[in-house]
């Protein structure tokens, strides 16, 4: 049972990386249930001030990652027709590829300012721009936290 609870950890930790792209798939917290089913294993002595910590953790990245970027598009000039844009553009990108997704939260909020918000070319781009920031600072977060319980579960392992 604990060898099928680490595989399964594991397992979690990738969906966890996953959604910390993919905005469908709740990354944060897989990646901190995957600290818990670690735990449950016996493998990976993870203790209470340990397990407490890691909450706050996950909770402010988690905070921050839905904050932050909608800070850093208002600060780049950008209104609440960027924000759908890139959301609509990075889930339609979603189907083509990873650099799809990125292309397509770039023009979607790009046109969403141009088209909706009624905003010259050069203040769109820097508000597609800032939208792009906004996701790269909210996924490098996310994706710092899933390889950082990558790190503990692998060195417990080692341990």
């Amino acid at each position: 049972m604990e060898i099928f609870l680490i595989i399964l950890a594991f397992i979690v930790l990738l969906l966890a990386m996953i959604g910390s792209v993919v905005p469908a798939l709740p990354g944060v917290p897989l990646a901190y249930l995957s600290l818990w089913i670690g735990r449950w294993s016996g493998y990976t002595p993870f203790d209470n001030t340990f397990m407490g910590i890691m909450a706050g953790v996950t909770l402010v990245v988690f905070l921050a990652d839905y904050f932050l970027p909608p800070l850093i598009l208002k600060k780049a000039g950008g209104s609440k027709a960027a924000t759908w844009g890139s959301i609509i553009g990075m889930v339609i990108g979603m189907i083509f590829t990873p650099i799809g997704m990125l292309l397509g939260m770039l023009l979607g909020a790009f046109l969403g300012e141009i088209l909706y918000a009624g905003k010259s070319g050069s203040t769109a781009l820097t508000a597609a721009l800032g939208a792009f920031i906004g996701f790269l600072v909210g996924t490098g977060l996310k994706l710092l936290l899933c390889f950082y319980i990558l790190y503990k579960l692998i060195a417990m392992l080692i341990a």
